[in-house]
């Protein structure tokens, strides 16, 4: 596994066991134990953990980490989720897309479209509170982009706060795909940051359909923040190997479910 891989890991069993040991690390991720003290200490310098004699504690927080550790997760099926989102995508659409590293995969398959623009006018707008969303899609001729405004966050890319929710209050979009850090079926999606949470909120009122894209690893976790509630939601976009009893929840709270 590349760097990425390796550190993104190496949270995902910090999290699990609250505690670690380089050289149990070290066996886990079959590297040398110099090459996991560089990462802990590399993670410490971010405090995204507190380093010990010996290994590391984790943080009494919940894990929000950074855009770039989390693209080397679960790829495949992000990539998946985000060519079926971006199949629901039609000629003339206003999509909304918040931040993360699944609506970062429905950006690049609208990017790679091969839509003409035979009048000069777009094919769609994507109005979008990540920064790298944007860039990705700012030079694609048949994209009109919107950015709102905001203050980044360099975890996410996102931009939130009064500035965003001013823009997206005079928007209406036809379709918003929402990138969450959890959802649940009773409960509804949920985001670790609540001024993200707050801005994904409104882009969900704002639009006439909501769509949740979400891996399975999303099933079945935690956040701080609800973004909305299950009954505003429309479809849930997610991978095969979701659990079917989970599955049944969200249908039987009335979600339409699409597996990838």
């Amino acid at each position: 596994m590349n760097r990425y891989e390796r550190l993104s890991a190496l949270l995902d069993l910090l999290s699990d066991r609250g505690k670690v040991d380089v050289d149990a690390l070290a066996a886990d991720l079959e590297v040398s134990a110099a090459t996991i003290r560089r990462d802990l200490d590399h993670l410490a310098e971010q405090q995204l953990l507190t380093r010990t004699r010996g290994g590391a504690v984790a943080n009494n927080v919940a894990y929000d980490l950074p855009l770039r550790y989390k693209t080397a997760r679960n790829t495949s099926r992000k990539e998946r989720i985000g060519r079926a989102a971006a199949a629901l995508v039609d000629r003339g659409m206003v999509v909304g897309l918040n931040g993360g590293t699944t609506t970062t995969e429905i950006a690049r398959a609208l990017a790679v479209r091969p839509e003409s623009c035979p009048t000069g006018e777009p094919a769609f707008t994507v109005v979008t509170n990540a920064l790298n969303i944007a860039n990705e899609l700012a030079v694609r001729p048949h994209v009109k982009i919107v950015v709102t405004g905001g203050v980044a966050r360099p975890q996410s890319f996102e931009l939130t706060g009064p500035l965003a929710t001013r823009i997206i209050d005079e928007l209406t979009l036809d379709i918003v795909f929402l990138g969450v850090d959890a959802i649940n079926p009773r409960h509804g999606a949920y985001a670790h940051h609540e001024g993200e949470a707050n801005v994904n909120r409104l882009m969900a009122t704002r639009a006439r359909r909501v769509v949740v894209i979400a891996d399975s690893t999303k099933l079945t976790a935690h956040a701080f923040a609800r973004i909305c509630p299950t009954t505003t939601l429309d479809l849930l976009i997610t991978d095969t190997d979701a659990d079917p009893a989970t599955l049944a929840e969200f249908a039987e709270a009335g979600l339409t479910v699409q597996t990838v």
